[in-house]
């Protein structure tokens, strides 16, 4: 009989590539990790792993075994969650991955309303960029992972995971006050002097401004690297810089020295979705907690 969380880790090592990283996502060393594949590799009684060099890669029998543990893992949880799901009422703990702007403007409403209608569900918030929250419920570590991505930075479908719309905004420009007599929009092709601001966690931000600039002729001149939205305007409005900004950001902070105008070219978007696992699709707690969500967009 197969180990359930040595079944997990070579599904990890499938999807990371190395002993490290599928280490570091479940907070072990690497040779706890390489012990418990020989231990599986003792359930099997065929080879998993080879060397390649310095690393180590699935063999054919590893890569059939990954695709048996995917099948397996996921009637597991279909199983747990039958048995929790009885009577249909919302009860246990839900881990939510999400990142920081939808947090406070929509997840943290959410969470306070459900807590109100069901008193048994205890949700948790984890503070994710878009790629790590989605990485978070593929392996497990979370149940629904709320993310974004740009109209120019698409992100593809991820096998094995359920998508729901929550939300769909303007992506904006602020600009220091000098711009304020300017009439939206505004062609990108005046920035091409300026600096610019973009994230510094994730490429999708980066991605964004130099696609959009690119469509205007110039590759930006990106200076500062900030994540915190509040932090980005304060720095347009002391002249550090010009940047794109989410109309949710909007919510929270706004200087008197921004200007906020739409940019000329194709139009920018942000789309916000909650992802979880096919598995966990009809999940009493995930369907709770995606009806406050979508209640609020």
């Amino acid at each position: 009989m197969f180990d359930l969380t040595r079944l997990r880790l070579l599904r990890e090592l499938a999807h990371r590539g190395t002993m490290t990283a599928v280490g570091a996502a479940f907070g072990l060393t690497s040779s706890a990790v390489s012990q418990q594949f020989a231990a599986l590799e003792r359930e099997a009684r065929v080879a998993l792993l080879e060397r390649v060099g310095r690393r180590v890669r699935l063999t054919a029998e590893g890569a059939r075994l990954v695709a048996h543990a995917e099948a397996i893992l996921e009637a597991v949880e279909a199983a747990e969650l039958d048995l929790k799901a009885a009577g249909e009422t919302p009860r246990g703990v839900l881990e939510i991955a999400c990142f920081p702007t939808f947090a406070k403007a929509r997840l943290l409403p959410a969470v306070i309303r459900g807590r109100k209608r069901f008193p048994e569900l205890q949700a948790i918030v984890h503070e994710l960029e878009s790629a790590d929250a989605i990485e978070a419920v593929r392996d497990g570590r979370c149940h629904l992972a709320v993310s974004f991505s740009y109209s120019l930075v698409p992100r593809p479908d991820i096998a094995g995971l359920v998508s729901h719309p929550l939300m769909d905004e303007p992506v904006l420009l602020a600009l220091p006050k000098q711009w304020r007599r300017e009439r939206t929009p505004i062609s990108l092709k005046r920035l091409a002097q300026e600096d610019w601001i973009v994230g510094s966690r994730q490429s999708d931000d980066r991605q964004l401004a130099e696609r959009a600039c690119a469509t205007a002729g110039f590759a930006p001149r990106i200076t500062h690297r900030v994540d915190d939205y509040d932090l980005v305007l304060r720095m347009v409005a002391a002249g550090l810089g010009v940047g794109f900004v989410p109309e949710l950001a909007l919510s929270f902070s706004r200087t008197k020295d921004v200007v906020i105008r739409t940019a000329g070219g194709p139009p920018l978007r942000r789309r916000v979705h909650a992802l979880t696992r096919s598995t966990l699709a009809a999940s009493p707690m995930v369907r709770a907690l995606l009806s406050e969500l979508i209640a609020a967009a």
